[in-house]
């Protein structure tokens, strides 16, 4: 198996993998979204709420404010450790994420700008978020990634024995990827990785010159997270949990 990373910043990875499976790849894209841990709100204490935002919705939103999950935060949490962010604040003016104050100086909000509520003048808020390790298989809130999604690596090919060059197409591509070359009576692909392989060209050739397959055995994978982690650490998360459920399957079978 090869893989290529394409690019990469702190919330996004994009990579090509080649030589390998639909039922691999898909084994890592569902991991990734589903069983890696991390950390965010479970329980929610609300001493006081003047707000006009009932309890359940404030404490909804605060188990979605994103929590930094990254190795230095959890290397120190166990399953039934819990990390406790208090917010107290009295209106007028809007409750942001970065009013919770942690005590923890690792674990706390991703972003400072979250609104979380709108208070009047003389309204308070005064609660206390409990937050733990979990998985995105027990809640959305504990799922790392906002994009995890592959393709098939995108297949065009051309019938040269075609009685003509359907250089119309040019403009049928919803993505533009294809430029037509009349000098050289050829169409030329700009950039094949971004086609979305719709057939959009397909169906509006009427000369058969155009053909949308794929690459067999080889992937384009998108992993994009909420800022808790980065994308390369949720990909390397998913390997070792794929790796410890083969090593179960291994040892049942001796």
């Amino acid at each position: 198996m090869e893989i290529e990373v394409k690019s990469k910043d702190e919330n996004e990875i994009v990579f090509i993998v080649r030589d390998a499976e639909v039922p691999f790849i898909n084994a890592i894209r569902r991991i990734a979204m589903m069983e890696v841990p991390k950390i965010a709100v479970e329980d929610v204490n609300i001493v006081k709420n003047d707000s006009a935002m009932f309890d359940e919705v404030l404490a909804h939103r605060l188990g979605l404010t994103p929590l930094i999950s990254n190795a230095e935060a959890m290397g120190g949490m166990g399953p039934d450790d819990t990390v406790s962010l208090t917010l107290n604040k009295t209106g007028p003016g809007v409750v942001y994420s970065e009013d919770l104050v942690s005590t923890d100086s690792i674990i706390k909000p991703v972003y400072d700008t979250i609104p979380l509520v709108k208070l009047k003048a003389d309204e308070t808020v005064e609660l206390e978020a409990v937050a733990k390790i979990g998985l995105g298989k027990e809640h959305a809130k504990w799922m790392p990634t906002t994009v995890c999604a592959y393709k098939q690596y995108p297949k065009i090919t051309f019938n040269e024995n075609a009685q003509e060059v359907s250089y119309e197409l040019e403009n049928v591509c919803p993505r533009n990827i294809l430029k037509s070359d009349r000098r050289s009576k050829k169409l030329k692909i700009l950039d094949i990785e971004n086609c979305s392989m719709c057939k959009s060209c397909m169906r509006a050739d009427e000369n058969d010159y155009i053909d949308i397959g794929h690459e067999e055995n080889v992937f384009i994978f998108t992993i994009e997270t909420d800022g808790s982690m980065l994308p390369e650490e949720v990909l390397l998360k998913a390997c070792d949990v794929l790796s410890d459920k083969a090593e179960k399957f291994i040892e049942f079978s001796k």
